[in-house]
């Protein structure tokens, strides 16, 4: 099938943009679509960071009637085109609005409508999270995402910040989604260079976004003055693109220029979906979830020492952390850390998953995994005896025949976490039942944080679980399958969660995926594979977390909500964290 995703300026009035949405359809028309999606707020200029709207009155008339000319409209242009279309509007949900009082709030949605090629509105699915304004002047529904089997594919429909943390894109895809459209309105690029990616690849589905282009306002000087964000920079971000399940982006429109894109994918059920998602050891996905995980009462909070950490003071401003990836074996890589550790004043040491073993795949024999389990204890014991006050080291172990994470200080094991999911890897494993959130001293306050191995930072919903003790440091000792889990997933759980991370793994290999389009006059790019090396990552977050501060300390570059990051490299990588910067998002979101 054949997807369409556009992005246009909308105009001051109604009819204008209804111009610009037939206009635009039209010209996508053109390459015989299977599917054209539109941006949100195709009828209206809204921007939810300012006061848009003069009153209520205007909200009302910029409104559609659900069976108005309007969407009459853009159900001609579907059956004319045999194609379905995604669009996005506000819809009046009362009959009327009797009065002209313009302080007084009227029944009006942020809606989805999707229309089949026969030109019938099949689905309407209301935005359930509003965000700033939007509370102001429409209203929220109660009912959920669902998904829409059609003749082209099963879809799931995500409408403006949806796509910034995982959950309606978990539903859907959990409900057979194989292509989420996505309608957005927005002048920050997170969707489009992150967070679109991480709901494809974490889920196996296509994802089709369209955004607008051009000012997101009226009129500048009528509501410079009545928001935080400098008006100047409200403008629509474009990048209206299509990406694939694993993360590539087939088609994307690069420039702020009104326009189309398109890319042919295939909706084979047997390949896309999360239900058919399987880790490259063979795990299927959605076999590894864990529903009672997911709460927040499963989160228990224990410190696994006898030292006082009440009176440490508050949450440290900064904390010096280091990767430290051996290329050694067994004793010898134990050496090689306690070497390390010896030369160096890093506050936290974060090592791979089972750092000190050549092949994981080692440890699936109970003799295999005794010897393991032998050298764990050195790993403990030795790397304790070199450690000094305030200084620690995560990695993962085997002890009593179960896969720990543990955090290892100057007096032994500090604090311990079991692994919670599944893998075909670590078949053998006994699974815990609760992540462990410890509270870390250092000399400079107190860092409160959790550790997650295996597979299970790959799992949105238990690193929430994880976030929602209000941590300040996700550490994750694993060992790398795929290259989106660094390239996007473990960043958006950073910045969705707002939380630092630090996660090691051994260096990965990994073919990229041949490119859409290849010269077949050029000898050079026939049956080439090339190969990306993959490790770990350190997400810092940006010191000044409010939307406002962005404004005030430095040039605004097109994020609402950057990641810091520092990919792994070689034997050593270090970096400065902001642990300050999640303990303020979380007071203020509290």
């Amino acid at each position: 099938m054949r997807v369409v995703v556009t992005q246009f300026v909308s105009k001051s009035t109604t009819q204008e943009n209804l111009e610009s949405c037939v206009r635009i359809i039209n010209e996508a028309a053109g390459c015989k679509p299977s599917i054209i999606v539109l941006p949100e707020y195709a009828n209206t200029l809204f921007c939810p960071q300012q006061a848009s709207y003069l009153d209520h009155n205007q909200a009302w008339h910029e409104a559609l009637a659900i069976g108005g000319l309007f969407l009459q409209e853009i159900a001609a242009q579907a059956k004319k085109h045999t194609c379905y279309i995604v669009i996005n509007v506000t819809l009046q949900q009362d009959s009327s609005r009797e009065h002209q009082n313009g302080t007084v709030k009227s029944n009006i949605s942020v809606s989805t409508c999707l229309f089949s090629p026969s030109g019938t509105l099949i689905h309407q699915q209301d935005k359930q999270d509003l965000l700033g304004d939007e509370n102001d002047y429409f209203i929220g529904v109660s009912a959920t995402a669902r998904v829409i089997a059609t003749s082209v594919g099963k879809l799931g429909l995500l409408t403006g910040n949806d796509s910034m943390t995982f959950e309606t894109s978990r539903d859907l895809a959990s409900a057979g989604a194989q292509l989420l459209c996505n309608t957005m309105n927005t002048f920050a690029i997170d969707q489009s260079r992150l967070h679109d990616a991480a709901r494809a690849c974490e889920n196996k589905v296509y994802v089709a976004s369209a955004n607008k282009v051009g000012s997101l306002l009226a009129k500048a000087s009528d509501t410079q003055t009545q928001g935080n964000v400098d008006p100047e920079y409200l403008v629509g971000a474009g990048q209206s693109q299509i990406i694939s399940p694993e993360g590539r982006v087939l088609a994307q429109i690069n420039h702020h220029e009104e326009g189309f894109v398109f890319a042919d994918i295939n909706l084979d059920e047997t390949e896309v979906g999360l239900n058919n998602k399987v880790r490259p050891d063979g795990t299927s996905v959605i076999k590894q979830y864990r529903a009672e995980l997911y709460q927040p009462n499963s989160v228990s909070e224990k410190l696994l020492t006898s030292i006082d950490v009440n009176d440490r003071g508050n949450v440290p401003l900064t904390a010096n952390v280091v990767i430290f990836a051996t290329y050694k074996a067994n004793e010898e890589a134990i050496n090689d850390v306690c070497h390390y550790i010896e030369n160096n004043l890093s506050d936290i040491i974060q090592l791979p998953e089972l750092f000190f073993i050549q092949d994981l795949q080692n440890t699936k024999s109970k003799a295999q995994r005794t010897f393991i389990a032998e050298l764990s204890k050195q790993v403990i014991n030795k790397i304790s005896a070199v450690l000094r006050p305030f200084q620690y080291v995560c990695t993962s172990v085997i002890i009593d025949d179960t896969h720990q994470g543990v955090i290892i200080n100057e007096r032994g094991i500090f604090a311990m976490q079991a692994q919670l999911h599944f893998c075909k890897r670590y078949p053998w494993v006994v699974l815990g039942d609760k992540v462990n959130a410890v509270t870390l001293p250092l000399e400079q306050g107190n860092i409160k944080l959790a550790m997650l191995i295996a597979d299970d930072a790959n799992i949105a919903e238990i690193v929430k679980v994880s976030a929602l003790q209000k941590i300040h440091l996700l550490l994750v000792p694993f060992d790398i399958q795929e290259p989106c889990e660094v390239k996007y997933s473990l960043l958006s759980r950073a910045v969705e969660n707002r939380i630092c991370i630090v996660a090691a793994s051994r260096e990965k290999s990994f073919a990229n995926a041949l490119p859409t389009y290849v010269d077949e006059n050029n000898i050079y790019s026939k049956n080439k594979v090339k190969f990306q090396k993959s490790t770990g990552v350190i997400v810092n977050l940006t010191a000044d977390m409010d939307l406002l501060a962005q404004w005030q300390s430095r040039k605004f570059i097109g994020y609402v909500n950057e990641p810091v990051v520092k990919q792994q490299y070689g034997k050593i990588t270090k970096a400065v964290i902001h642990p300050f910067a999640a303990v303020n998002k979380a007071n203020k979101n509290k």
